[in-house]
């Protein structure tokens, strides 16, 4: 009997990370995800944007992989520091919208205690997402991830990346504190990461 082939492995896996974001393709906005039994989430009213209380939050997923560029990056790597993840393709429309606005918050807040770490999803071709980061100019790193290894590990009923693209903010403890869902402007994207940098001064 043949033996099942890695390729068809990888396939799988790529499956259920689509199954797991509930994707039929790129979205630019997405359900904030109340009825899946998450508990302590606030949705601001009319909005894509949803927020875990202190005492509510879990703890987010030990993501870990190589960036764009070969780097070995973990998440883990940054606590202390408030962490911005953002998952995204180069075919998704939303992310190249919104990669605009996500460097020009990058660049505003990476002095204050911040670190953008993006999540390259559903790209075959390392070379397509290579790309799109010189032609959108973002300089802060992102993880690999073809087959959606990494967003698999999110806990189920938690902040967790709900279509592409995602933005989630991940507090200095290492805890999902937020969520955006669909392309963003740096305007909103500062309404979500303010309020947990300002938690350091409580």
């Amino acid at each position: 009997m043949a033996r099942p082939r890695p390729r068809v492995a990888a396939a799988a896996a790529a499956t259920a990370a689509a199954a797991a974001l509930a994707l039929t393709g790129c979205s630019s906005s997405g359900s904030s995800g109340s009825g899946d039994g998450q508990i302590g989430f606030v949705s601001a009213k009319g909005s894509n944007i949803s927020k875990a209380e202190v005492g509510h939050r879990q703890d987010a997923p030990d993501l870990s992989g190589n960036t764009l560029e070969g780097t070995p990056v973990k998440l883990a790597d940054y606590r202390g520091k408030v962490v911005v993840l953002n998952v995204w393709g180069s075919w998704c429309g939303p992310c190249r919208a919104e990669a605009d606005d996500l460097q020009r918050v990058w660049e505003k807040y990476k002095d204050q205690g911040v670190q953008f770490l993006g999540i390259n999803t559903r790209d075959p071709e390392i070379t397509n997402a290579v790309r799109f980061e010189q032609e959108k100019g973002v300089t802060f790193p992102s993880l690999y991830d073809p087959a959606g290894t990494q967003l698999l590990k999110f806990p189920k009923g938690s902040l967790n990346p709900q279509s592409v693209p995602t933005t989630i903010v991940v507090d200095r403890e290492g805890r999902l504190a937020a969520r955006a869902v669909g392309g963003q402007t740096d305007d909103a994207l500062e309404s979500v990461l303010q309020p947990v940098l300002a938690e350091q001064k409580q």
